[in-house]
């Protein structure tokens, strides 16, 4: 069961400055805070039922199990499921052998990992080769005016930032913001009609799309991780609120969170586990 304790948040090796902000907020709440090990989980932190994550997806592999955190993530169709005027372009999800065969230009990304860059192409014909034949989301491409990210819990948005105008990074905390009532209401849309399909704890980018590439208006950039997103200028103790929860114990996991839990390896090749002390 989990502890009583304010809990443990660990961090993976690699540091940046969302993680310092995480932990400076952790600290303030009287959480231990820990940067593990390249080679995984010391034995002190392993099994303890309180403890929290915040990294990249390959570390997450590695200690999830040791720690015994539940990873929640967007299914990785959310984006091409959603209706159209959410979404203000056409998306969709194919094999890259067919998505060679495409016209373009088209923005094209890998939908899991990052085997190849995310962008625009003349044409499906100047998609890197990876190995395989792995699924590729492809979309028409839009103009993106400015990007927002949210950072929702249980549909609600505890904090948020803009974070490029035009294409260029350019954070801006939400609260304030001139677009803030208008980027508000379109997630409240958002969450009123799809709400289920996103686990409780998740990070929603949003943005405002200008013709001729576009219809124009808000629209839905991508959904990803709590637990592996940059806070840029949101808050970083109420985006604390999301990280906590989407990257928790197993043991406070709710049922509605079950069909979002990112699987991990259990192989001992794949998952070092525990190091001793």
């Amino acid at each position: 069961m989990p502890s009583s304790r304010p809990g443990l948040l660990a961090l993976a090796p690699h540091r940046s400055t969302t993680a310092a902000l995480l932990a400076d907020a952790a600290r303030g709440r009287g959480m231990e805070v820990a940067v593990l090990p390249v080679g995984g989980v010391p034995e002190r932190y392993a099994g303890r039922g309180d403890a929290h994550y915040y990294g990249g997806p390959r570390f997450a592999a590695q200690v999830a199990r040791p720690l015994g955190v539940a990873l929640l993530e967007p299914d990785d169709g959310w984006l091409d499921g959603l209706p159209y005027a959410f979404t203000g372009r056409h998306i969709r999800r194919l094999p890259l052998s067919g998505a060679r065969s495409l016209p373009g230009p088209l923005f094209a990304k890998p939908p899991t990992d990052k085997s190849f860059p995310a962008a625009v192409y003349g044409s499906g014909a100047e998609l890197p080769d990876v190995a395989g034949d792995p699924l590729v989301q492809v979309s028409s491409v839009v103009t993106w005016a400015e990007e927002f990210r949210l950072f929702l819990l249980d549909g609600e948005i505890r904090t948020g930032s803009r974070y490029a105008v035009h294409g260029l990074l350019d954070p801006a905390p939400l609260a304030g913001h001139p677009r803030e009532s208008a980027v508000r209401a379109f997630a409240r849309r958002l969450v009123e009609a799809c709400g289920t399909t996103l686990p409780g704890a998740v990070v929603l980018d949003v943005g405002r799309t200008v013709p001729p590439t576009g219809p124009g208006g808000w629209a839905v950039v991508e959904a990803n991780m709590a637990w592996f997103s940059n806070v840029y200028a949101a808050d970083p103790g109420r985006a604390l609120d999301v990280v906590l929860r989407s990257a928790g114990p197993e043991g406070l996991l709710s049922d509605r969170d079950r069909a979002f839990r990112r699987a991990v390896p259990t192989t001992p090749g794949a998952l070092r586990g525990v190091l001793p002390e």
